[in-house]
């Protein structure tokens, strides 16, 4: 096999004098906290909460923002159902089968938590199969780890590349009719202690 080198450019000299020094003048800085962009405030807290939830601990998360909105729907066949669609939905080549973005099982409450993009909840017209939740609400999600019961457990693994995507979901809820679900005012009341 006979290598080709690879084409160099031939160094131009006399055009350019030497660099100029450069002084570094270090300043002290305040940031007032009204610069501080409103969904900044916690960001220590959310990274150490995304460090436990790595470390296979319950993660307290605030909903919207940044992450993600969820919306809650009731377990059972036709839910399940709706699982395998989106898996279909959300499949791309060369990709494992449980392609769905995340779900959370709750065998206890018999739900499932579906996470969606952030700024989902403020277009989610009232649906009767399911309840989406923004901000100010949070959720205990179970830990990484944690792929079946007891408990809470992750039905469709919480991956970086991928959130469920809200049109398929509601339209999949419509045709399948999971029910029933409870009201957002229960719903925020125990969010926080799904886990």
């Amino acid at each position: 096999m006979t290598r080709t080198p690879l084409p160099q450019r031939v160094p131009t000299t006399g055009l350019m004098g030497p660099a100029a020094d450069v002084e570094f003048t270090v300043r002290g800085q305040q940031i007032a906290k009204a610069d501080v962009a409103p969904d900044m405030h916690d960001l220590a807290a959310r990274i150490r909460n995304l460090m436990a939830l790595q470390q296979g601990r319950i993660l307290q998360l605030p909903l919207g923002g940044r992450f993600f909105d969820i919306v809650i729907t009731a377990a059972g066949p036709e839910a399940y159902a709706v699982v395998d669609l989106m898996d279909e939905v959300q499949h791309t080549r060369g990709e494992r089968p449980d392609a769905c973005g995340p779900v959370i099982d709750d065998p206890e409450r018999n739900w499932l938590i579906w996470l969606v993009p952030p700024g989902t909840s403020d277009n989610w017209e009232p649906h009767r199969y399911g309840t989406c939740l923004g901000r100010p609400y949070e959720l205990a999600l179970p830990p990484i780890t944690q792929t079946e019961p007891p408990g809470p457990y992750w039905y469709r693994p919480c991956r970086s590349d991928r959130l469920v995507p809200p049109g398929p979901l509601r339209d999949f809820l419509n045709r399948f009719r999971p029910g029933p679900i409870p009201h957002e005012e229960l719903l925020g009341a125990i969010l926080s202690t799904i886990s």
